[in-house]
């Protein structure tokens, strides 16, 4: 009877081994077909998971990045990182999601992420010998500022700047009405940090009411930034000028407030001083009408 048994169970252990190969067979290894955009210094999830989903928790998970030396990016095998073996400018900015691998999902993350990290990553799982590829854009961005360079009495220069973008981005400006407008040339200066600054000009007619938009896009990240100013018959009115205008109330109201201060201080300290004469005074007297008293009698 217990021959009978070791050997149903032994059929079921072996049964149990067959359908996980036949699964692990079946299983395929899919990352997103479409580009993952991230912008410089945030969080990142690179997608890639087991369909149909097979546990991955105690095969080996490699994420490499081909081109790289040395290559690894992040190794998982029993239950670990291979911190020896990953490429230094990644250490302590990955992890795979241990807890979901029973689950085949493979994906990995990638902490504060920098320019450098954008490109083609591999993942492969050695025990289903599946591998795909995903692709990682990394940009940077920041908000244009306007500022007038040239005003006459019926057209203003606008010119707009803005620092920090990857990749390369474009400079449109538009009126009121979202139409673009014709403009200058655009400049574009690249920086040793690989970072891109674009400035533009326009000349724009002084009408009763108008606004004007400068909009800096970058496509491949699908990032737009936009700043508008405001002109009004002979003036501009420009957004970051009611900073400019308190700034100027607060620089010009210390100093009168530092003044009025010091005059109270002042008045204070003189209405001390006299009453401290007067009852310097008021003693004098009451000690001489004392000693009047005394002589007296």
């Amino acid at each position: 009877m217990m021959e009978s048994l070791e050997i149903v169970f032994h059929l079921y252990v072996l049964l149990l081994q067959s359908f996980g190969v036949f699964l692990a067979a079946q299983s395929e290894l899919i990352c997103s077909h479409q580009p993952i955009v991230a912008l410089a210094g945030n969080d990142v999830i690179l997608p890639c998971r087991l369909e149909p989903a097979i546990s991955a928790a105690d095969w080996r998970v490699e994420w490499t990045k081909p081109g790289l030396d040395p290559k690894n990016i992040h190794i998982h095998q029993d239950g670990r990182l291979e911190y020896w073996t990953q490429n230094p400018s990644y250490n302590f900015r990955t992890r795979v999601f241990v807890d979901e691998l029973e689950q085949g999902n493979v994906s990995m993350k990638i902490f504060s992420v920098k320019l450098s990290d954008k490109g083609k990553y591999r993942c492969y799982i050695h025990s289903v010998q599946e591998e795909a590829f995903i692709h990682l854009s990394v940009g940077s961005v920041s908000s244009p500022v306007i500022k007038v360079t040239a005003n006459t009495s019926r057209t203003l220069v606008l010119q707009c700047e803005s620092k920090g973008w990857y990749p390369e981005p474009e400079l449109l400006w538009l009126d009121g009405e979202g139409k673009l407008l014709s403009a200058g040339r655009t400049k574009t200066i690249r920086g040793p940090d690989d970072l891109y600054t674009v400035r533009g000009r326009v000349t724009v007619e002084k009408r009763h009411s108008n606004n004007f938009t400068c909009r800096v896009q970058q496509k491949i990240i699908n990032q737009t930034r936009e700043t508008q100013i405001h002109v009004s018959g002979g003036f501009i009115k420009d957004p970051s000028e009611d900073y400019l205008v308190i700034i100027g109330i607060l620089m010009l109201g210390i100093p009168f407030i530092l003044l009025l201060v010091v005059c109270l201080l002042c008045r204070l300290r003189s209405s001390k001083i006299s009453t401290s004469d007067e009852e310097i005074k008021s003693t004098t007297t009451q000690s001489s009408e004392l000693t009047t008293g005394d002589l007296t009698m």
